[in-house]
């Protein structure tokens, strides 16, 4: 994969420039920002609903079956212990002519979603310190 450049182009917002795309994040008024844009966990969260979204588009396209009337959301259950998300459960609305033989086979293709993969099998995190000498 490509680098991804982030840039602070002022006050709390963050961007990124990645394949071609600049994305813009920034915070909520409550932690300082101007809340003109998602924050960087909320697009964290998107990505991970529109992945789930594209492996059912996909599923469906690739047998003929109509995506009229196909619908996704997610629903993030925390977990007041550990202060963070305990469970996400994505609620699928199928098409209304969906194919009963296809049912598990929608499910199966949603959990192959590659953000959730590297969810569950984690990469690991590093941080290398730089100087602008050494940046170039």
């Amino acid at each position: 994969m490509e680098k991804i450049e982030v840039s602070f182009p002022g006050g709390k917002c963050i961007d990124a420039q990645v394949g071609g795309f600049h994305i813009h994040t920034d915070q909520p008024t409550k932690y300082g920002g101007d809340a003109s844009a998602p924050t960087p966990f909320e697009l964290f969260l998107a990505s991970l609903a529109t992945c789930a979204g594209i492996f059912a588009w996909n599923f469906c396209e690739t047998r003929n079956i109509s995506r009229e009337g196909l619908g996704l959301h997610m629903e993030c259950i925390d977990d007041e212990k550990l202060k963070m998300i305990g469970e996400i459960r994505f609620h699928l609305v199928l098409p209304q002519d969906f194919p009963e033989k296809y049912r598990d086979g929608i499910v199966r293709a949603m959990e192959q979603c590659t953000v959730k993969r590297h969810m569950q099998q984690s990469p690991g995190f590093s941080v290398v310190l730089e100087t602008p000498e050494t940046s170039a």
